[in-house]
């Protein structure tokens, strides 16, 4: 079985269509989704309406629970920006969302970690800043979850471990936003480095999951554009260099 996982599109359209289309290319079988769908500084409403077509089996993240708060005043510029984008029924159908979800028996979909859609999974904040996560910080997050692949986002970084008893853990990294900074529990900056749209592949060989990242083209200069267009020079510089 093969597995492309999508993560952080965060309503950037011309990359979710550029990695769709990679996708289909190499012949998955399913396309799954792990949140923050919608906010930011692009097509939150378009992307919506793409992606409810598709009917992905698709999970919640941090900002889809912070969209759906409710109370625009309260709300970070992402997030106020969908907020007054989306329509009635687009949010419903977020609501919908499940915060886990297994698609297949042993595969467990989340958005942060299997008990928060705030933590990082494969990276660790320290007042110093971000860096990887150890072996045993990583087992500790996993915990005793029944599943022999965890796909997680949230942080926009490509990277995966394998835990002592064979589960393997990947994070996609970001279709739609390289680079972020966050005051989260410290303030840090995640930057991928390149303004690709990123995602994963997972191919299951047996029992056995292997993963391979994949960084995908698409007209970044335009989604820079237009995230300048509606004053947003955080997302112009993130999406034109990968850094913030």
């Amino acid at each position: 079985m093969k597995i492309a996982a999508i993560s952080d599109i965060h309503g950037n359209l011309a990359a979710l269509d550029a990695v769709l289309d990679d996708a289909r290319s190499q012949g998955v079988d399913l396309i799954v989704n792990l949140g923050d769908i919608l906010s930011g500084a692009l097509y939150p409403s378009q992307t919506a309406d793409r992606l409810m077509s598709l009917r992905l089996p698709t999970i919640r993240g941090n900002h889809e629970r912070q969209l759906l708060a409710g109370d625009p005043s309260r709300m970070g510029p992402s997030d106020r920006f969908a907020h007054f984008a989306l329509r009635d029924d687009q949010l419903a159908w977020l609501r919908d969302l499940p915060a886990t979800l297994r698609p297949v028996d042993d595969v467990l979909l989340v958005h942060g970690t299997p008990t928060s859609d705030l933590d990082y999974f494969l990276e660790t904040v320290t007042p110093g800043g971000c860096r990887f996560a150890t072996h045993a910080e990583v087992e500790s997050r996993a915990g005793d979850v029944q599943a022999a692949l965890i796909l997680c986002g949230h942080t926009h970084l490509q990277r995966s471990m394998r835990l002592n008893d064979g589960r393997l853990i990947v994070n996609p990294g970001s279709v739609g936003l390289p680079a972020y900074e966050d005051d989260h529990p410290y303030p840090h900056r995640m930057e991928a480095g390149s303004p690709h749209a990123r995602y994963a592949i997972v191919t299951k060989h047996a029992s056995h999951w292997s993963a391979k990242c994949r960084a995908v083209n698409y007209d970044w200069n335009e989604a820079a554009k237009v995230a300048a267009s509606n004053e947003r020079p955080d997302w112009e510089q993130a999406l034109r260099t990968g850094f913030c």
